[in-house]
């Protein structure tokens, strides 16, 4: 039997070690996947902390179909959005903060600095980011992403190639 569906089903009946476990299964791609949304280690531990809360609120609801770890990243990918709605109206309230990052060298040693892959991720739309998260960063397969998105995979081939030139333009320009 699958772990999964073990677990799920003692969490149901209330088993504490359970919930312990499967915290402890999905916890670091979780909060992985949020710290490459949010670029803040303490906000991501916290989204990441919400997506279980969330998860666990709705169990007595949930039906396993082997793909709780799927669903797990559709709550983060909500709270993440949510985030950069939040974060979004901040920083129009503050100007020149565009003009102080793009002033920055891109490149540290040939890596991009934490900063910069967080500036260059938010010029994407929303949709092509979050195919190249679940690519680059959490290292889904595009099979996987297509699940997770819940659409198909010639849509994700395409916003991951559409993600790719907009990032090479991007840094092309700034070179």
């Amino acid at each position: 039997m699958d772990t999964d569906f073990l677990l799920l089903l003692k969490m149901k009946q209330g088993d504490e070690d359970a919930f312990g476990q499967f915290v402890h299964k999905y916890y670091g791609e979780i909060l992985k996947y949020c710290g490459y949304h949010c670029f803040d280690s303490e906000y991501a531990m916290d989204l990441t902390q919400e997506t279980f809360l969330r998860f666990f609120e709705n169990l007595s609801g949930y039906r396993y179909r082997g793909k709780t770890k799927n669903y797990l990243y559709t709550i983060a990918g909500n709270l993440c959005k949510n985030y950069y709605k939040k974060k979004k109206e901040a920083v129009m309230d503050q100007e020149g903060l565009e003009e102080k990052a793009g002033a920055a060298d891109p490149f540290e040693d040939g890596v991009l600095s934490q900063m910069d892959m967080a500036a260059a991720l938010e010029t994407l739309p929303d949709e092509f980011r979050e195919v190249v998260i679940l690519y680059y960063f959490q290292q889904l397969k595009l099979s996987e992403i297509a699940d997770v998105l819940n659409i198909g995979l010639p849509l994700v081939k395409y916003r991951l190639r559409q993600a790719k030139k907009q990032l090479k333009a991007l840094f092309e320009g700034e070179m």
